[in-house]
Formats: structure tokens, sequence, C-alpha cells
């Protein structure tokens, strides 16, 4: 999904009294998240285990535990993690374009890239819908509360077309979020063989022109 900037949420892990505060500590929650992401994205959570994790990581358990209380800390700082990974790949792509419509096309592009070298998302996310459904509510809502405002933002500076109601910009988000999903699911996870450039530019198309005949 392209994603606007979004305003970072708090995540129940870790919480603020094990928040890293020295460069090493940061290091050592980073290699623990990258190796749940691994874990989780290979075996899933319920066969995920926290001494893989800490393996992967090359650290002790008992470091895992300066981090998180249990697994379900781990999973749930992943989710918020991701969703912030993917902001920060996407979010930069889209501001640098010369307007909304190009950046929607750069946004899908960058999504795309970043779906092809971080395929445990999708399960990572999918996931969490059973492990911890506020955080896989909050993952979507956010970055469709975020999306329905920089349209409204966008259709404000001329650069998209308007004629819709306040609520119509949230369907609109969510509409364009969907697509972009599905779009990351089966040229991200399930085939990286089409070119990038190709796919942004068929669904940026759809954006633009919508199915209607010329």
């Amino acid at each position: 999904m392209t994603v606007p900037p979004q305003p970072a949420t708090a995540s129940k892990s870790p919480s603020a009294s094990k928040t890293p505060r020295t460069a090493r500590g940061q290091r050592t929650l980073r290699l623990i998240l990258d190796s749940a992401a691994e874990e989780f994205g290979e075996r899933g959570y319920h066969e995920g285990s926290i001494a893989r994790i800490a393996q992967r990581a090359g650290v002790a358990i008992g470091s895992f535990y300066t981090y998180f209380d249990s697994k379900e800390a781990v999973f749930r700082a992943l989710v918020a993690d991701m969703s912030r990974q993917v902001r920060e790949h996407v979010v930069p792509h889209i501001l640098a374009a010369p307007d909304r419509l190009a950046g929607e096309r750069a946004g899908i592009a960058a999504y795309l890239d970043f779906v092809r070298t971080h395929k445990a998302l999708y399960r990572i996310i999918d996931e969490s819908a059973f492990v911890a459904e506020d955080a896989y509510r909050r993952h979507y809502i956010d970055v469709a509360d975020g999306y329905a405002v920089s349209l409204e933002q966008a259709f404000g500076r001329g650069e998209i077309r308007g004629e819709v109601s306040a609520g119509d910009w949230q369907v609109r988000a969510w509409a364009i979020m969907g697509m972009n999903v599905f779009l990351g699911l089966r040229f991200g996870v399930w085939s990286d063989a089409e070119p990038v450039d190709a796919i942004a530019a068929a669904a940026h198309a759809l954006i633009s022109d919508g199915l209607k005949p010329r």
C-alpha cells in the first residue's frame, strides 16, 4: 500500500522503561526485531519461539527479556515496527514526486520494492489479526486515516479531482490502499518476476483514468 506521512503511534512493547538508551542497546533491539521477523515469517506466531529469536539475533535469552516480556510483546512491537518501516521506505518517494498522481505511481513502485525484500510482512500482518487484533486494525486504520487527509490536501492543491464529501476521502483511501495491498501480495510475495515499473504504470493508469472509456 502506498502510504503518506503518519504520526507515530504508541506500541505496547518495548515499554518506556525498556526502551534502550544507548547505541548498543538500540542495535540489540534492532537485531531482535529483525530476527523476530525472520522467525515469525518462516514459522508463524504459534510455532515461533523466543529461544530461536534470541539464537538468530545472537543474544542470550536474558537479553531478549531486557526488551520484551513475552512472545506476544515482541510480536506486537514487530507489527508496529514493520508498519513504520513501510512508511519510512515509501513516503520519501511520494513526497519527492512533482504532484500527487505522480506520487501515487512512485509510491506503488516503492511499496513493491519493499515487499519483495520483506516478504514476511504479509504473514506477520495477517497473523496479527488473530494474535493482536488491535495492532492489526491500528496498522490499517492509521494508514487509511493519514491517506484520507493527504488526498484531501492534494485536492486542495488542485492535484486530484474532487466533488466528494468528507466521508468519501476515507472511501478513496481504503480503495487505493486495498489495491496496493493485493498488488503487493500478487507481484511482491507470490511472484517478483514482473518489472516493478510496469506494474506501477498499470495501477497508476487505473488511479488516474479509472475504467471509464475516453
